[in-house]
């Protein structure tokens, strides 16, 4: 019987008893390991997702040279950018993910603040990597139909197969949660083994192959609208090459999933930060070998780069397989696309869930049904703002390559503030099991030096010259997202937003924001929260 007493609290009953600590109960089911928490950020970045839908911009903005080192040299920035966040996530496993962490980590009078503004850039960069994903399997069905066919592709049509898709997300998150971990499973043999399968196909069978010189020393520069220039001469290959890196960027996003489903894993605050890291370094490694296995087998590099298809990465399985062959694997890269997309509104949907839990969004998205145990609500939401991302499609260009720079953007700000306060206030930093130590302050410094710069990068013009179908409209849809946030918090979300830390102190009290709103309203009216003592959730 003293043995009962004193036995250790499970992993699982740790996970809970930590949540509790940081003032949530658990809601959500717990019951994903390492490998499913490692699976939903490794499918959502989907390396044959962001290669496949860009390749056409790779190759038209710095061709093969800056596609192949651009590659090299974003994964080794990244993943600085990846070991800031499984330091923090570590701490702090929350479903909230950045916008808690930012709150955690700031002080007292600005934590309501800095996770205001952090939640939003984090909600603009979830709905606009959702809408990346489907609206680029979208464009993937709409190409692959062509093939051998009359079918022509319009906007319209590419739009309504985008809502067919998001409708078909929503319904297996809202109503299959049962069956997300072994589509999960199915996710990470189809982007391990598939794409393994799929590149060796392609190098084995292409009748001939690139030189190592043309993959990676050939710049190409296919950015200018006839008869105008490219960038190149406007401005400079650097600035051609800058832009180019965004295929790469984009790709390797998405990784903060392992930690939205930190409440969902098992031993949260060692698998979480875990699934971050293998999430990013092996799909370094998959996507530079699908990449250049790509690269190495263009037959005719300016047939290619103008396919007359539309989608570079189909004309090279046509020229190797030809048409039946071409859409047996374009099949199997639309089925990890679909995966990718699954999963990322799986990730939006409970980041969602978190923020309106701390009353970021309206209480009415704070419910998780009671019988499919999924926040529908925030799905719903999730999917609709996705499409209304995707509408510019019908009348700009470069709406697909703006929503990806958006995606880049919002997410690597929403990971890059988090990571800042901590370096900002490091008094606040409690750390977790994994813990960087000496390298921590560096890496935190060298992750947000880079944030800053692609933030910049990928706003500017893409195509010269730049007029309403070339427009790149990413620093509008960031600067209204900004515009939003900012103006929000000083006009009236400052006098009702505390942010998850003063419903710490409430939950401490007995009195739950979710529950007990009127109540938790009540206890803030009283002055019971007191900005001006610390009132952060032990660490």
């Amino acid at each position: 019987m003293d043995q009962e007493l004193h036995r250790p609290p499970s992993i699982k009953g740790q996970d809970e008893d930590r949540l509790a600590e940081l003032g949530y109960k658990q809601e959500l089911t717990r019951n994903w390991s390492l490998l499913h928490n490692f699976g939903v950020s490794f499918s959502i970045i989907s390396i044959i997702t962001g290669i496949t839908t860009l390749f056409e911009y790779g190759l038209s903005t710095g061709g093969p040279g800056v596609m192949s080192v651009g590659w090299i040299v974003v994964c080794f920035f990244t993943f600085f950018v990846a070991l800031g966040m499984a330091e923090i996530v570590s701490a702090i496993p929350t479903s909230g993910g950045p916008y808690f962490w930012a709150a955690i980590l700031a002080p007292d009078d600005k934590s309501a603040f800095y996770s205001w503004i952090t939640g939003w850039f984090n909600l603009l960069g979830q709905v606009a990597v959702t809408t990346g994903i489907t609206f680029g399997c979208a464009e993937l069905i709409s190409t692959t139909a062509t093939i051998g066919t009359s079918y022509t592709p319009t906007a319209g049509k590419t739009i309504g197969i985008y809502a067919a898709l998001l409708t078909s997300h929503a319904l297996i998150n809202s109503f299959g949660v049962s069956f997300l971990r072994y589509l999960n499973n199915t996710s990470i043999l189809l982007h391990s083994v598939g794409v393994t399968c799929f590149a060796i196909a392609i190098l084995s069978k292409a009748p001939i192959h690139q030189s190592a010189k043309a993959v990676f020393a050939t710049f190409y520069d296919g950015t200018g609208e006839t008869p105008s220039p490219g960038w190149s001469v406007r401005a400079s290959p650097a600035y051609v090459a800058v832009c180019g890196i965004l295929m790469a960027q984009y790709t390797i996003t998405g990784f903060d999933a392992s930690a939205h489903l930190s409440e969902e894993t098992n031993n949260a605050a060692w698998n979480a930060p875990l699934g971050v890291l293998m999430s990013v370094g092996v799909s370094a490694v998959f996507g530079f070998f699908l990449l250049i296995s790509l690269l190495f087998c263009i037959q005719d590099f300016a047939t290619t780069v103008d396919s007359s298809i539309g989608q570079p990465v189909t004309q090279i399985l046509i020229d190797i397989f030809g048409n039946k062959g071409a859409i047996a694997l374009m099949t199997l890269i639309i089925v990890c696309v679909w995966h990718a997309g699954l999963f990322s509104m799986t990730s939006n949907s409970r980041m969602m869930f978190g923020f309106a839990r701390d009353r970021g969004l309206p209480p009415f998205f704070t419910t998780v049904d009671a019988r499919f145990q999924a926040p529908i609500r925030t799905i719903s939401l999730a999917a609709f703002l996705a499409f209304l991302l995707a509408i510019p499609s019908l009348g700009s260009s470069v709406a697909f390559s703006a929503a990806t720079s958006i995606a880049t953007i919002g997410l690597y700000l929403s990971y890059g503030l988090p990571i800042l306060i901590g370096l900002i206030y490091p008094s606040n930093f409690k750390k977790g099991p994994f813990n960087l130590r000496a390298a921590s302050r560096p890496i935190a410094t060298v992750a947000c030096l880079y944030i800053g710069f692609i933030t910049v990068v990928f706003c500017l013009p893409e195509l010269n010259p730049v007029n309403s179908q070339t427009l790149n409209y990413t620093p509008v849809a960031v600067g209204i997202v900004a515009l939003w946030a900012f103006g929000s918090w000083f006009l009236w979300a400052r006098k009702w937003f505390t942010g998850p830390i003063r419903q710490i102190e409430a939950e401490r009290m007995g009195i739950s924001a979710i529950d007990d709103p009127a109540a938790f309203d009540e206890y803030e009216r009283d002055g019971k929260t007191d900005g001006n003592v610390s009132i952060k959730a032990p660490l």
